[in-house]
C-alpha cells in the first residue's frame, strides 16, 4: 500500500468506526426502550385489569366517576401497546408515526389528574363498597404493596422517560435517513407535550402557594389570589427605619407584581396567633432595586427599594440571602417592565 493512500483509508475507518459506535448506542437505547415499555404496560395493565374492567362490570362506580378517576388510561395503554409491537419488529419509524398521533392524550391526562385524585379520595371516604374493593385489590401480590394512587401518575412519568429515550435515539441515528426525520418530529412533539404538562404542574403549584400565603394573612383585605400572579419567594428581613428607630423584623412575600410586608399577630390572639398581619403592599412596576452594601463577601448586606413615595431599606446578616433577594427582586422588576 502506498503512503499517499493511507490517509484515505484511515479517514474511511474513522467514519465507519463512528457509525458503528452510533449503531451500538442506538441498539442499546432501542433495547432499553422496549424493555421499559413492557414494564410500563404491565403496570398499566394492573390498573385496567383489576380496577377499570371489574368496576365497569360491577357498576360500583357511576360511569362519569369512573371516567374522572381513570381518564384516557385505556387509550394510553393502546397507544403504548401499539408502539411496543412496532419496536419488537424493529419498525421504529412507523411506530413513532402512530405514537405521535396519541401524544395529546398525555396532556389531557395531566389536566385531569388533580381532579382524578380528589374524586378518588372522595369515593374512598364516601363509598364503602369501593373502599373495600380498592383495599382488596391492592393486597394482591401483583401490586407489590403499591396503592392505586401510586399507579395513576405513571403515564406522566413515562412521558418524561420517552423524551430522553427518543433524544438518545435521535443523537445516534444517521441524519441522512428517513427514520432520522421521523425521530426529529417525535422529539419535537414529545417536548411540546412535556412543556404543556410542566406548565399544568407549575400553575397548580403556584395556585397552592398563593392560597397558602392568603391563609397565612389575617383577614381578607389583602388579596393574594390574582390571575397572572406568580409566587417567587419569602423570608424574614430587617427593615431599617428612616429616623434611627429600632430595626423591625418583617416577613416578606415576593410575587411577580407585588411585594408584601407582614408581621406576626399577637401570640395570645384567640383566632390569629399563628397568622401574619399585612403591613404594606408594594407594587413592583414602579420599583428600582439597589445594593447599598453587600457587594463583597463580607457578612450581610443592605438593599434599597425605591418607590415613587417611599424608600424601603432591607437588611440581612446573611450575605447569600441578601444576594438571593437582590437577584429575585431585580428579575421580577425587569420582567414587569419588559
Amino acid at each position: 500500500m502506498s503512503a499517499s493512500s493511507l490517509p484515505f483509508v484511515v479517514g474511511a475507518n474513522t467514519v465507519e468506526d463512528q457509525r458503528a459506535r452510533w449503531e451500538r448506542k442506538r441498539s442499546r437505547t432501542a433495547k432499553e426502550l422496549l424493555e421499559t415499555e413492557h414494564k410500563y404496560l404491565e403496570q398499566l395493565d394492573l390498573v385496567l385489569t383489576y380496577f377499570v374492567t371489574i368496576l365497569k362490570a360491577k357498576g360500583t362506580l357511576k360511569p362519569a366517576v369512573l371516567e374522572t378517576i381513570f381518564g384516557p388510561l385505556e387509550s394510553l395503554y393502546s397507544a403504548s401497546h401499539a408502539l411496543s409491537l412496532h419496536l419488537e419488529k424493529g419498525n421504529l419509524g412507523p411506530g413513532l408515526e402512530n405514537f405521535c398521533q396519541s401524544l395529546d392524550l398525555y396532556g389531557h391526562y395531566a389536566e385531569n389528574l388533580e381532579h382524578a385524585n380528589k374524586t378518588l379520595k372522595e369515593q374512598v371516604r364516601k363509598n364503602k363498597s369501593f373502599r373495600r374493593f380498592k383495599k382488596l385489590q391492592e393486597t394482591r401480590p401483583q401490586f407489590q404493596g403499591r396503592q392505586l394512587e401510586d399507579l395513576l401518575p405513571l403515564p406522566l412519568q413515562r412521558l418524561h422517560q420517552y423524551k430522553h429515550f427518543f433524544r438518545d435515539l435521535l443523537e445516534n441515528t444517521n441524519p441522512d435517513t428517513a427514520e432520522y426525520q421521523k425521530l426529529t418530529k417525535t422529539v419535537k412533539s414529545v417536548c411540546e407535550v412535556s412543556h404543556w404538562v410542566q406548565d399544568i404542574f407549575d400553575k397548580r403549584e403556584n395556585s397552592l402557594q398563593l392560597l397558602r400565603v392568603q391563609k397565612l394573612l389575617k383577614g381578607q383585605k389583602t388579596r393574594v389570589l390574582a390571575a397572572e400572579r406568580w409566587y417567587i419567594r419569602e423570608g424574614w428581613l430587617l427593615v431599617v427605619p428612616a429616623k434611627g428607630e429600632e430595626l423591625k423584623r418583617r416577613m416578606f412575600f415576593l410575587f411577580s407584581d407585588i411585594l408584601i410586608a407582614a408581621k406576626p399577630c399577637h401570640p395570645l390572639h384567640l383566632l390569629n396567633s399563628n397568622k401574619l398581619s399585612c403591613q404594606a403592599v408594594y407594587p413592583l412596576h414602579q420599583c428600582s432595586v439597589d445594593k447599598v452594601f453587600g457587594h463583597t463577601w463580607s457578612q450581610g448586606g443592605l438593599l434599597s427599594l425605591s418607590f415613587p413615595h417611599k424608600t424601603l431599606l432591607l437588611m440581612s446578616s446573611n450575605q447569600q440571602e441578601i444576594n438571593d433577594w437582590y437577584w429575585s427582586l431585580t428579575a421580577a422588576v425587569r420582567q414587569l417592565k419588559a
